[in-house]
């Protein structure tokens, strides 16, 4: 088993794993989980662009962008680049599984004031029954004379869907289904509660309101005034998603295990971010004739069919962008076949209380290493081509892999990866950490594989154009 395990010491497994765990619980929604990338982005030298604006870009230098600031890309241009040459990229969501905000949720019942929300994804919902919930998220607000985009997270607990007791539904642990639309709705406080705080109550529903500040309870639009230092009237629109107020943490009795919200897939952002970075830190950069990026979308947990996300033209319009030359006008056809990307999204470790859900040749354990994902149906972009070149690249940065495939009576997932092969034309591995409880509101993994994927991801930019020149396929 310890040969399995990449050789690291305990000390740098768990530095990686409680640096990764700031910023998830800093990641409440896609918005700042970009704020998040661009504050490290920014502090490691790199410069911010605009889409809507002409760029200018030199070897040796790093750049980012981001798009609706939920999705970002970032990349350093390799001293030896010149337009037709590839692309290394890692691509990531910055999005998960959540209940949202309706545009108007202003419910009462039986002396409850409630919020109404919208499930966003494929959530475990029944895990977000008694949890302590908070909102996180964007707002539209009016200030000056201009529309301003502004980020807001509360802290402290403000609402909770309580479970009905067991007296109520004797067959609750035999079968347990809400109704979305009917039991999925937050308490946020009381009637009696509220008129005794404000000298008045709200009450009834927002079908007739005629601005925002009438579409929500009161006390909900207080709490986001009074966190962003506006009027009331100030604010627009918003996007809002619930959150856990409770933080990720270290979890095992060797604290071997990273217990948090949101792993799928801030842990391949992160991971992917911290690779770039580590990547440039060094020399290597200087000598690299290809573009190293990182891409990360929202909405692939509701198909990425978005302005931005991966179906979008996005990817496209940077690559091409960056590849333009007067002088080589098929540069952009030509890097394609010369480019590569890892469709980092997380994968299912192989649970021990339900072990016939996996092949039984294709079962992922934590602590040996990210899982290359195999599907013949073209749910993963992974091919021959593109798995020995990632072998290859793990190989040489020492870090163990793993193969995973569903069972032919099972259905599998998908990801980016096929979506952004076929679009580009790209050859793409997909590759995930494995973890536990996926889609759940706390999911699990463990702490070895947040310095495995950063290692894995760091030595890919550093080593990927030398091991292509080595592929011999078309």
């Amino acid at each position: 088993m310890q040969s399995l395990i990449m050789k690291s010491s305990k000390e740098a497994v768990q530095s990686a794993a409680k640096e990764f765990l700031q910023f998830v619980n800093r990641g409440v929604s896609p918005y700042h989980v970009v704020e998040e990338c661009r504050r490290c982005l920014l502090d490691a030298g790199f410069i911010e662009l605009k889409e809507a604006e002409k760029w200018e870009i030199k070897p040796s230098s790093k750049y980012f962008v981001t798009r609706n600031f939920s999705s970002i890309i970032a990349f350093a241009v390799g001293g030896q680049y010149l337009p037709g040459n590839g692309f290394s990229m890692i691509g990531a969501h910055t999005d998960s599984p959540c209940l949202r905000v309706k545009p108007r949720s202003k419910r009462t019942k039986q002396g409850c004031l409630q919020v109404g929300v919208e499930c966003y994804g494929g959530g475990i919902w029944n895990t977000w029954f008694d949890r302590d919930l908070t909102i996180a998220g964007r707002v539209m607000v009016k200030s000056g004379g201009k529309l301003i985009h502004r980020l807001v997270h509360v802290s402290r607990p403000l609402l909770r869907i309580p479970h009905l007791a067991i007296h109520l539904q004797r067959d609750i642990n035999d079968s347990f289904g809400p109704n979305k639309e009917n039991h999925l709705v937050p308490i946020i406080a009381t009637a009696v509660q509220e008129e005794l705080e404000t000298g008045c109550s709200s009450s009834g529903d927002a079908c007739s309101a005629a601005n925002t500040t009438e579409k929500h309870h009161p006390s909900l639009v207080k709490v986001l005034s009074s966190e962003l230092g506006v009027e009331n009237e100030a604010l627009l629109d918003f996007e809002l998603c619930l959150a856990d107020t409770q933080p990720g943490a270290l979890g095992g009795v060797y604290e071997e295990f990273i217990y948090s919200p949101r792993l799928d897939n801030l842990h391949s952002c992160y991971c992917a971010l911290k690779g770039l970075l580590e990547s440039c830190s060094g020399d290597s950069l200087n000598e690299d004739p290809n573009i190293r990026m990182i891409t990360l979308y929202d909405n692939e947990e509701v198909g990425s069919e978005s302005a931005q996300g991966a179906q979008s033209n996005l990817t496209e319009l940077i690559l091409s962008r960056l590849s333009a030359s007067s002088s080589n006008l098929t540069a952009f056809q030509q890097a394609a076949p010369l480019s590569f990307m890892i469709s980092a999204d997380m994968a299912h470790a192989v649970h021990p209380n339900y072990q016939e859900k996996h092949e039984e040749n294709h079962r992922p354990s934590f602590h040996k290493g990210p899982v290359i994902k195999f599907n013949s149906n073209q749910r993963y972009a992974t091919t021959a081509v593109t798995a020995s070149v990632i072998r290859e690249v793990a190989s040489k940065a020492g870090v163990p892999l793993q193969d995973v495939m569903v069972r032919n009576d099972s259905p599998c997932g998908t990801t980016i990866g096929p979506i952004l092969a076929a679009r580009l034309g790209i050859p793409v591995v997909d590759i995930g950490a494995p973890q536990l409880s996926m889609h759940s509101i706390r999911e699990m993994c463990c702490t070895s594989s947040v310095l495995q994927s950063i290692t894995l991801f760091k030595g890919f930019f550093e080593l990927f154009p030398a091991i292509r020149s080595t592929l011999v396929v078309d």
